[in-house]
């Protein structure tokens, strides 16, 4: 056998041998799960409106406090409007991981993300993400209005709504990574 074919027959064994999950059942259910988790997470969000956004204080304590939250986006980044001189913007500055945790309003499901929050200072983000409602809380919008933008790392979600459930031994909820 000459030197090529010996070389085809090695390469051709090596890439048989390698693992190739692209067309495997657990890839094609798991991207499909996510896809429904995400989809019913992102209508339990818009349904709630309202959220807590949990920070870490200096001590490590979390803090939590409701937010009035931007729809989401479709890769469920979460937006809101804040004052500057507010002490979830220091807990921010100090330690940017946050937790944001939504109920739905009919007690059947709840969405649970775990994220970086940024602090976005920008003028055009701020105006495009502004609610006039909010007049009388920024006198001086361009010096007191700030944004957070929470990128979300994992998610729990719990719809039974969509049929999306906990583990039944430990209440495990389903879990997207981002």
């Amino acid at each position: 056998m000459n030197l090529l074919c010996k070389c085809y027959l090695l390469v051709s064994m090596v890439i048989l041998s390698i693992p190739f999950s692209g067309f495997s059942q657990d890839t094609i259910s798991r991207d499909s799960s996510d896809v429904k988790l995400i989809k019913a997470a992102r209508e339990i969000m818009i349904s709630a409106g309202n959220c807590a956004l949990i920070t870490l204080d200096d001590a490590g304590r979390p803090r939590a406090r409701s937010m009035d939250a931007f729809i989401p986006e479709s890769d469920l980044t979460v937006w809101f409007g804040t004052t500057v001189k507010s002490r979830k913007v220091n807990q921010i500055r100090n330690d940017p991981r946050v937790s944001l945790y939504y109920f739905d309003s009919d007690a059947s499901g709840y969405v649970m993300i775990q994220g970086i929050a940024q602090l976005v200072d920008d003028p055009d983000e701020k105006e495009k993400r502004w609610k006039t409602k909010w007049e009388a809380f920024y006198p001086n919008k361009s010096e007191d209005y700030i944004l957070i933008k929470v990128s979300p790392e994992w998610m729990e979600v719990v719809s039974y709504a969509h049929g999306i459930v906990s583990e039944k031994a430990t209440w495990e909820p389903p879990l997207v990574v981002f």
